[in-house]
This record gives C-alpha cells, sequence and structure tokens, in this order.
C-alpha cells in the first residue's frame, strides 16, 4: 500500500508564511502528480496546486503568486510554501499523488490525513 504523511499545518495570523510537507511512502514504483488540496468548512474540496515529474505546475486562481508548489522526486516529497496568508485560506490541506505500484499496474489517486490551516485576522 501506499501512504501519504503531511506536516506542517498551523495556526498563524494574516499575513504571515506556513509551509506544508507531504511524504509518500510505501509500495511505489511510479509517482505522477502529485498535488494539494483543501476543504473549508461547509464547502467543497478544491485544488490548490498541482506539479508534475517534471516540475509544471498549475494553482488556482486565489493562491497565484502566493503559494509555491515544489517537490523532490528522490524523497518522493511535495511541498506547499504558502505566503501572505489570508483568512479566507484556512482550510484542512489534503495532499494528493497519483501513483503506480508496479510495472503495467494502473494508477491510482492516494490521499494523506489532512492538516489543519488556521489564519486569523
Amino acid at each position: 500500500q501506499v501512504q501519504l504523511v503531511e506536516s506542517g499545518g498551523g495556526l498563524v495570523q494574516a499575513g504571515e508564511s506556513l509551509r506544508l510537507s507531504c511524504a509518500a511512502s510505501g509500495s511505489i514504483f511510479s509517482i505522477n502528480t502529485m498535488g494539494w488540496y483543501r476543504q473549508a468548512p461547509g464547502k467543497q474540496r478544491e485544488l490548490v496546486a498541482t506539479i508534475t515529474p517534471s516540475g509544471s505546475t498549475n494553482y488556482a486562481d486565489s493562491v497565484k503568486g502566493r503559494f509555491t508548489i515544489s517537490r523532490d522526486n528522490p524523497k518522493n516529497t511535495v511541498y506547499l510554501q504558502m505566503n501572505s496568508l489570508k483568512p479566507e485560506d484556512t482550510a484542512v490541506y489534503y495532499c494528493n499523488a497519483r501513483v503506480t505500484t508496479g510495472w503495467r499496474t494502473p494508477w491510482n489517486d492516494y490521499w494523506g490525513q489532512g492538516t489543519q490551516v488556521t489564519v486569523s485576522s
């Protein structure tokens, strides 16, 4: 099986920064796209940012210019640097990875357990 473990959430004031990390482990043959999603109370889970193995990135409009996603392929780890945080960024942040566990084995999406980010005004 594959496990994703997130870390780095917490409580900060508006304008401050946080860095989230997510490490994938287990029966990993290869990882394709990795990303971060978030879910605020009463809202649907939404995409924050994704990154391909080659480093191509995609961001939600609401975080462009403030958040930066990166990855360390040898460590199977993805990061999310969040700057200039706003109260509306408050949510549970989930890590996602598309993983195959073997040659010619289907790709599957795996999720972390989530980490809380709270931004006070």
